[in-house]
């Protein structure tokens, strides 16, 4: 849990970064474009009412003028066009030049970028007609993608510092409900230690004072006593689970063998219920992981399966690979259809979509030490409801 939280603080954190460094940077890149358009046309206006502005020397000769890689056209009367300044460029083909032209003539505003040319051009109005003056955009295009690869670079590097920042701020963050957790487990697990002496105690002597069935105080004090050893028990499995204290090591499982045992008890059970039950499971799958554990979690499964199938019905248990990697236990039952939000509450400690389903020893752990087995193993464990069917799974790598 402590992990899903810090990276959870991380990545919320790492996207308001992203968010924020994206928002920045690209109202610096857009409004720099912005400057040199406007730059751009400004000095293509002046040109247009001054073209000797426009005239560009020879390298070889000494510069008086501004230099600019610009042209300049007048629009005569009968849609020919004539030069009136520029350098930069052959300005002997008049054919191209009425080409450039005719598709700023076509162009719905007065300026614009011919992406065919990497030129921009600009239509004014002047006393002696109109002209159009066209500007190589190659060294603002050039600017602009420096700018962006300096960007880039800026951003990855604020992205590293940032993401390093975070998963410090995530483990300062945490630490009081770091601590606050461990206190809590602790406590569990004490208490239902503490606890398991005196009801082992009152058992014994309500077994001693003949507390067979519940018809007498002595069995009504036995089965109460049983139910809250079962719930000592799943305090204990769920604080084992939780600390992740010391272990067995992860060894391979021969998960098949190990789910075909487990079928065995329940067998009878369901019988007794009206139940049958219907196994399916590929030979031969191996996972890694601790035996007893795994052993558990088809036992609670299969226990959850017999408390709330209805009968006359099937339990279905199916194993077998999914993909190259993985493989999948599914445990299918009849049951009332559940809503996708008790889906996942199911798996919540101590909720029970029966409230009454306390008084016959469930108390809503089963599933969610089941969940924490499965997650200890590299695993995922969910339920989907079809119908009058639900069924769980539980995915595993394979060894």
């Amino acid at each position: 849990m402590l992990k899903k939280l810090r990276l959870k603080f991380v990545v919320i954190n790492m996207a308001l970064v992203t968010a924020m460094l994206c928002a920045i940077f690209g109202l610096i890149y857009h409004f720099t474009r912005l400057d040199l358009e406007r730059e751009n046309l400004s000095m293509m206006r002046a040109v247009a009412a001054f073209p000797a502005l426009g005239r560009l020397d020879r390298p070889d000769e000494p510069a008086e003028e501004v230099r600019l890689p610009y042209f300049v056209l007048q629009v005569e009367a009968g849609g020919g066009v004539s030069v009136l300044g520029g350098g930069y460029y052959d300005l002997s083909d008049t054919a191209f030049l009425q080409e450039l032209a005719g598709q700023a003539a076509r162009a719905a505003a007065d300026f614009g970028v011919l992406e065919d040319y990497k030129l921009r051009f600009c239509r004014v109005e002047t006393p002696a007609g109109e002209r159009l003056v066209f500007s190589d955009i190659s060294s603002e295009q050039a600017t602009l993608e420096g700018l962006a690869r300096s960007l880039a670079v800026t951003g990855a590097l604020s992205f590293a510092a940032f993401l390093g920042l975070s998963l410090l701020l995530a483990r300062w963050a945490v630490k009081p409900v770091e601590r606050a957790w461990r206190q809590q487990q602790q406590f569990v697990a004490d208490a239902s230690h503490e606890l398991k002496t005196p009801l082992a105690v009152i058992t014994t002597n309500a077994e001693l004072l003949g507390g067979v069935g519940e018809a007498g105080p002595a069995g009504r004090i036995l089965a109460t006593a049983r139910q809250m050893r079962a719930l000592v028990e799943g305090l204990l499995e769920l604080a084992r689970a939780d600390g992740g204290g010391a272990e067995a090591p992860m060894q391979r499982v021969d998960w098949s063998a190990l789910a075909e045992e487990a079928l065995l008890p329940f067998e009878p059970l369901l019988f007794e219920r009206g139940l049958t039950l219907t196994p399916c499971i590929q030979p031969g799958i191996t996972v890694r992981g601790r035996e007893g554990p795994l052993r558990q979690v088809l036992e609670i499964l299969l226990d959850n399966a017999q408390k709330y199938a209805v009968p006359p019905s099937a339990v279905y248990l199916h194993l077998a690979r999914s993909g190259r990697s993985r493989c999948r236990l599914m445990v299918e039952n009849r049951a009332a259809t559940l809503p996708p939000e008790e889906l996942e509450n199911i798996f919540k400690r101590f909720y029970r979509v029966d409230k009454a389903r306390s008084r016959d020893g469930s108390f809503g752990l089963g599933l969610p030490i089941a969940r924490q087995i499965v997650s200890a193993h590299r695993g995922r464990i969910w339920a989907e409801s079809h119908g009058e069917r639900i069924r769980f799974y539980v995915e595993l790598p394979l060894a």
